[in-house]
């Protein structure tokens, strides 16, 4: 696999974990305001951003290997 096909399957995934953390805040908001749907909705939203974060976080752990 060469550098720049690596690359576009990062970006890929990096872009599709954020269109997801998007979409699932634009899901929130349809919810109607009830206690339940306001705790529950902010722990989704906020889970739904971790899995781009930890993506990311590992992907530059693991290439600062490749430089060691």
């Amino acid at each position: 696999m060469t550098k720049n096909s690596n690359f576009k399957r990062t970006y890929d995934l990096e872009e599709r974990t954020f269109q997801f953390a998007r979409r699932v805040r634009l899901f929130i908001k349809m919810l109607p305001n009830t206690t339940v749907n306001l705790e529950d909705g902010k722990q989704v939203i906020k889970a739904s951003g971790s899995v781009g974060a930890n993506y990311i976080e590992a992907n530059e752990s693991f290439i600062s290997l490749d430089f060691e």
